[in-house]
C-alpha cells in the first residue's frame, strides 16, 4: 500500500518541479501577409520558378480578383493547351457514347470467343469416338510390336546360345556381342526386304499404267 501512495504523491508534485515558466509559455503567432497580392522578385535567385509563371498569376487572381492586376483573358488556355486538355479529357473522362461503344465492342469480342470455344468443344466431342478408336488401335499396335520385339529377341538369344553353347552365360560380353551382331544382320535383311517390296510395287504400278496405252495402240481401226 505504501508504494502506490508514493507514486501518486510524486505525480502530484511533478508540476511544481517543472517550474512556472513552462506553464506560461505561448508560441508566437505565424507571420501574417499583407492583405493585397504579393509578387516575388524575378531577379532573386531563390525565387521558385513556378511563382514566375502563369500558375502563380492565376492563384493571385483567384485570391484577390481584379485587385491582383492580372488580366482575366491572359489566364485562358491557348489553343494548343486547350487541345491537350480536350485530348486528356477524352482519354480519362470519355463520353457516355464512347463508353457504350467500348462496352459493346468488349461484349462482342467475348461473345465471339465464347462461340468459338463452344464450336471447338462440339467438334472435339463429335470426333471423340474416332479419337478413342484411334487411341485403342495405337495401343494395340504398340502391344503387338512389343510382343513381336520380345519374341524376336528371344529367337535371337536362342540362336546365339545354339552357336556358343548353352553353358555360356547370356550376360557375358561374348554373348552380348554375338546378339548385337545377329540383330544387325536381321535389321539388314528386313531393310532389304522392304526395298524389294517397294521395287515390286513400283514395277507393278508402271505395268498397270502402261497396259491401257498398249491396249489402245493395238485396237483395230474401223
Amino acid at each position: 500500500m505504501a508504494a502506490p501512495a508514493r507514486r501518486a504523491r510524486s505525480l502530484l508534485e511533478l508540476p511544481a518541479l517543472r517550474g512556472r515558466g513552462s506553464r506560461d509559455y505561448r508560441a508566437p503567432p505565424p507571420p501574417r501577409r499583407s492583405p493585397g497580392p504579393w509578387w516575388p522578385d524575378p531577379d532573386d535567385p531563390l525565387t521558385p520558378r513556378w511563382q514566375l509563371g502563369p500558375r502563380y498569376a492565376a492563384k493571385q487572381f483567384a485570391r484577390h480578383g481584379a485587385a491582383s492586376g492580372v488580366a482575366a483573358g491572359s489566364l485562358w488556355p491557348s489553343r494548343e493547351q486547350l487541345r491537350e486538355l480536350e485530348a486528356e479529357e477524352r482519354e480519362w473522362c470519355p463520353s457516355l457514347a464512347a463508353m457504350q461503344e467500348s462496352l459493346r465492342v468488349q461484349q462482342l469480342a467475348e461473345e465471339q470467343k465464347r462461340q468459338a470455344r463452344e464450336q471447338l468443344i462440339a467438334e472435339r466431342m463429335a470426333n471423340m469416338p474416332q479419337m478413342i478408336e484411334n487411341w485403342r488401335r495405337q495401343q494395340q499396335e504398340r502391344r503387338e510390336q512389343e510382343q513381336a520385339d520380345k519374341e524376336r529377341r528371344a529367337r535371337l538369344q536362342a540362336e546365339a546360345q545354339e552357336r556358343l553353347g548353352y553353358h555360356v552365360d547370356p550376360r557375358s560380353a561374348r554373348f552380348q556381342e554375338l546378339l548385337q551382331d545377329l540383330e544387325k544382320q536381321q535389321r539388314k535383311r528386313l531393310k532389304e526386304e522392304k526395298q524389294r517390296q517397294k521395287k515390286e510395287a513400283r514395277a507393278a504400278a508402271l505395268a498397270a499404267a502402261a497396259a491401257p496405252d498398249s491396249a489402245a495402240s493395238v485396237a483395230p481401226r474401223s
